[in-house]
């Protein structure tokens, strides 16, 4: 944006502080004036030199007055460019250090020295914003780059199976349909996936009552039939637990916790445990399922985009792309709640999903 030129900040301090000797000194004459001169007998007819009259004083006065608000005006402007100047010089500092970021530099941090006042706060509150965009970015070119691999994958093997179609007509054709579609049909969950992904960062939805309970009911009743066939028994149990936002978010998250939790758990015929509870302002979701160990290490990783606890399932009922507990992690922070992941000592998963809590009146 194109600005008329004006005035720099050190230029309008310094005729600041000037201008305030100034008014100071004018002030310190009037007073000078008002309380001493008034009552000098006014005797500029008489001999001068005999008494001391008021002619004789404003005549003597006035010329050094002059003087000394002259040297007011110099003093106050020359002091106060030096003042303005070492006043303002931590603003210079974040200045630069805004000019660099803004060529894409989020490397630069200022690291002002010296004792806390506004200055400091600001150049600290900077540093930080720099730190969080700079990881912010990194982590958004790490994702582009791990989700243009993973579109990449399933549109190499179709067009690997459209050539090898090509090349020998008698291949057939069924089998060649039903590959496609399999393969299709993971491009189209990586892309809702990614898509949801995006809506759960924006945040960006409205917010009604919601009841985590009947969320993780709908979500095992309609992840029973998977349970089923890896012989695996869903437990839900747990009072209701109110909170406010996206009832279909939500409902992904529980539904993506307990997909998880089943696909995951080791042996088959174990059980998953659903757990919701109001806990003072706050309702809380628990999933529970046995599984591999899993290191420290490794859980803190779970929930970045492409990141698996362990090898990617390729069944039909569930290749996984790799986003599940990622959208868990971004809908949970879109709803203003926490995500904590704790390796059980047995081995498998402890989910934790914390969100605000509503009162028990809210409709939902």
């Amino acid at each position: 944006m194109r600005r008329r030129p004006g005035l720099s900040a050190r230029l309008k301090l310094a005729l600041s502080y000037a201008g305030f000797l100034a008014v100071a000194g004018a002030l310190l004459l009037t007073v000078v004036w008002v309380f001493l001169l008034r009552y000098v007998p006014d005797n500029s007819q008489g001999l001068l030199g005999i008494s001391p009259n008021r002619y004789l004083l404003v005549h003597t006065f006035a010329p050094a007055a002059a003087v000394a608000m002259a040297f007011l005006l110099l003093f106050g402007l020359v002091g106060g460019w030096l003042l303005a100047g070492r006043m303002l010089a931590p603003l210079t500092q974040i200045t630069d250090a805004a000019r660099k970021a803004g060529t894409g530099s989020l490397s630069h941090r200022i690291r002002m020295t010296g004792r806390q006042d506004e200055f400091r706060e600001l150049s600290d509150a900077f540093d930080s914003m720099l730190g969080q965009l700079e990881s912010h970015i990194a982590e958004q070119q790490r994702f582009a780059a791990n989700a243009s691999h993973e579109l990449r994958t399933p549109l190499a093997i179709s067009r690997t199976l459209l050539d090898v179609a090509r090349q020998d007509p008698t291949r057939d054709r069924d089998e060649l349909i039903e590959r496609l579609y399999v393969v299709n049909a993971r491009a189209i969950d990586l892309t809702e996936a990614l898509l949801l992904l995006s809506r759960g960062e924006r945040g960006n939805f409205i917010r009604e009552g919601v009841d985590l309970s009947l969320l993780a009911e709908e979500a095992a009743e309609t992840l029973l039939p998977l349970a089923e066939r890896r012989r695996i028994t869903l437990d839900v149990t747990g009072g209701a637990a109110r909170t406010r936002g996206s009832a279909e978010l939500l409902l992904r998250m529980v539904t993506n916790l307990v997909q998880n939790a089943v696909v995951h758990n080791l042996p088959a015929g174990g059980t998953v445990t659903v757990h919701t509870e109001a806990d003072g302002g706050t309702s809380v979701l628990r999933v529970e399922n046995k599984g591999r160990p899993l290191p420290w290490e490794r859980v803190a990783t779970l929930t970045e985009p492409f990141q698996r606890g362990t090898e990617r399932v390729r069944t039909d009922e569930h290749a996984g792309v790799g986003l599940g507990l990622a959208i868990v992690h971004s809908i949970v922070r879109a709803h203003d709640g926490t995500l904590d992941l704790v390796p059980r000592p047995a081995g498998g998963l402890l989910v934790t999903v914390r969100l605000p809590g509503t009162p028990s009146r809210d409709e939902v």
